[in-house]
């Protein structure tokens, strides 16, 4: 899909409030409250805007400990790795999961309670999985950007 200068005004309105009216839209773009609809019902459509969600407050929420954890599998291949797969879907604490290059095979990251609840869920789920063989990881100390947008210009 082609983005002209609207769109990207657009779509970096919306990752600043997602819950923005398409009068308010308007305001801010330039654009009439109906072109502000058509063109976001667009870009929803071509799949550029994925959906809509409300950012919360991790530690207002009582979820306290963030960490970055860096595993390796024993073993590759496809079944092996759709497994450890099911097992990321499986665990809330995992809120985000890559498959990497460089010395892991995948960089998880975990939100939890506090420390009790974070090594309950390495020793008693994470370590006993089959196909991990080494997991390192590191408590978040303070968060310094956390941007989860794009940077559309």
């Amino acid at each position: 899909m082609e983005l002209d200068g609207f769109d990207v005004a657009i779509l970096a309105a919306l990752q600043r409030d997602g819950a923005m009216t398409n009068a308010a839209l308007a305001e801010v773009v330039n654009l009439s409250a109906s072109q502000c609809s058509r063109r976001r019902s667009a870009l929803e459509r071509a799949g550029v805007i994925e959906g809509y969600s409300a950012r919360l407050n991790a530690a207002r929420l009582g979820y306290g400990l963030r960490a970055i954890i860096r595993v390796n599998l024993s073993s590759h291949g496809q079944g092996k790795e759709d497994d450890f797969a099911r097992f990321v879907a499986s665990h809330p604490q995992i809120r985000s999961a890559f498959s990497v290059s460089g010395d892991a095979d995948y960089v998880l990251d975990i939100r939890t309670r506090d420390l009790d609840a974070f090594a309950d869920f390495v020793h008693r789920h994470l370590l006993p999985h089959p196909q991990v063989s080494q997991v390192r990881s590191e408590i978040v100390l303070k968060t310094l950007k956390d941007d989860r947008g794009i940077a559309v210009t």
